[in-house]
């Protein structure tokens, strides 16, 4: 069972752009989030034969398509999702 608590500002932040908040708590954008999960579904063993039935949008796939060898070719999943942490700060 999931607990929505309500938003809590985080004291020093309030006056501060929401980039400006995201960047100094070290959190992705919405964006950034949406498109890490789309990245991961893609990356996910279960789902790889059943892609066709996903609808990735291109962006999706344009992103995917530029991950460095490194990424794509991450030896466990965790390890994939790290590699794409790193990959996600760099982007703009």
């Amino acid at each position: 069972m999931y607990v929505i608590q309500e938003a809590k500002v985080v004291k020093g932040l309030e006056h501060k752009s929401y980039e400006e908040q995201l960047r100094e708590l070290g959190l992705f954008s919405l964006e950034k989030r949406r498109l890490r999960r789309d990245l991961i579904a893609l990356q996910l063993p279960e789902r790889r034969l059943d892609i066709r039935k996903n609808f990735f949008t291109e962006r999706v796939v344009k992103h995917w398509n530029r991950l460095p060898r490194e990424v794509v070719e991450s030896p466990t999943l965790e390890v994939f999702k790290g590699r794409l942490d790193e990959v996600l700060r760099d982007m703009v």
